[in-house]
């Protein structure tokens, strides 16, 4: 049966584009532990970079270095202390006396220990010199548009990440994904990348899909949506009646799964305006759920229904087509199971 595809649209324009994306992925080389040597400890030494060692006994860190460092004199591995080359269970720790327990792994350095900064609500996709690609939880804020504000943020946390490394390093904004939406966005690890993907961005991103749960059943398998999008004195978008009044926005939606209470729609844009999703759901009838700004009634998996599950595009420096692709958030499956309670 064929399907037939509707338009909602007042009249305007904008240039298509759908090339697919590869998939690019980074690994981890391993390491190769060696044989140890006995009495108090067994040692694994790995070649070159550091020296692990497995507790045998409490006791304290500098004795059990001094013991097992052999060769090394008191004052220098003092000094590699101080230095931060010293690790426990892999925290860096500076204290001679610091108690060590059986079965915990000392690790000693030749550089600075650098421990994995704590991420809240973000998990790195994929890292390079250039870009940083996360996956966002919902109810993070990607960015404060208040620089005096202290609330914890994706970028803030991103931007203490890359200064683990480097205190001079920094991040810089590409695009935002609203509070309540979860889901891949991209960070320029460079102002002069930052500039390039942002005067590029229509032709250097290949492809933005996103999956959203809906209120009501959506009645055409698929869809195009477009408008001219302007915000009001409240800062809420909204769809002009006027052409040309406005921001153009063309939003394709295609129907996942559906019963009588929602649908499961996935979403691609062709267009990245403010709310864009959200008020062209609303222009059809089928608010986002959760989502009270933009028409909303019901909250059944108690949060936005809202995920950006694809970002494709060029890598601005070597040219190769980068997809990132994350799975469906499972409440938004959920609510299609027999005996599912909405949460209140």
């Amino acid at each position: 049966m064929n399907k037939r595809k509707q338009d909602h649209k007042i009249p305007g324009r904008a240039p298509a584009k759908h090339p697919a994306g590869s998939v690019s992925r980074s690994q981890a080389p391993g390491r190769r532990p060696a044989q140890g040597r006995a009495a108090s400890t067994d040692r694994n030494a790995t070649k070159g970079a550091h020296k692990n060692f497995t507790v045998q006994e409490p006791g304290e860190l500098l004795p059990f270095l001094i013991q097992s460092l052999t060769g090394e004199g008191r004052n220098s591995i003092k000094s590699m202390l101080a230095r931060g080359q010293v690790s426990v269970s892999g925290r860096a720790v500076t204290a001679y006396n610091h108690p060590l327990q059986p079965g915990q792994t000392v690790t000693v350095s030749k550089e600075k220990v650098i421990e994995q900064f704590p991420f809240v609500g973000v998990s790195i996709m994929y890292e390079d010199e250039h870009v940083i690609v996360i996956q966002k939880d919902s109810g993070l804020l990607s960015v404060s548009t208040n620089a005096q504000d202290q609330e914890l943020t994706a970028y803030r946390q991103l931007t203490a990440h890359v200064r683990n490394h480097d205190p001079k390093s920094r991040i810089f904004v590409l695009h935002r994904l609203d509070r309540d939406t979860s889901g891949v966005m991209m960070f320029a690890k460079s102002e002069a990348v930052q500039q390039q993907l942002q005067t590029t961005w229509q032709e250097s991103v290949k492809e933005r899909k996103y999956v959203a749960l809906v209120e009501g059943t959506v009645k055409q398998p698929e869809g195009k949506i477009t408008s001219w999008l302007k915000e009001n004195k409240a800062m809420k978008m909204y769809s002009s009646p006027y052409p040309n009044d406005g921001q153009y926005a063309e939003t394709h939606y295609k129907v996942l799964q559906s019963d009588r209470h929602f649908s499961l729609v996935e979403i691609e844009l062709e267009t990245g305006r403010k709310n864009q999703i959200r008020v062209h759901m609303q222009d059809i009838g089928h608010p986002i759920v959760g989502d009270k700004k933009y028409g909303s009634i019901t909250r059944p998996i108690g949060r936005l229904g809202l995920h950006a599950r694809v970002l494709a595009f060029e890598h601005p420096v070597t040219g190769r087509i980068m997809r990132f692709e994350t799975d469906i958030p499972k409440l938004f499956v959920k609510v299609f199971q027999p005996g599912f309670e909405p949460r209140r």
